[in-house]
């Protein structure tokens, strides 16, 4: 009988749980930019700030 290759399974495992919360972050981020259009307050303090 062939072995399994545990390893293997955990980084497919580990690797499709990444990609899962990389959906959700982008489509968290895409809901936020529809709800407020205007700029995030502190971007727009770093750009008056700078020399």
């Amino acid at each position: 009988m062939a072995k399994n290759n545990y390893n293997y399974e955990k980084r497919q495992k580990e690797l499709a749980k990444k990609k899962k919360k990389e959906e959700k972050r982008l489509k968290k981020l895409e809901k936020t930019s529809e709800e407020s259009p205007s700029e995030d307050p502190l971007l727009a303090d770093d750009q008056n700030t700078s020399i």
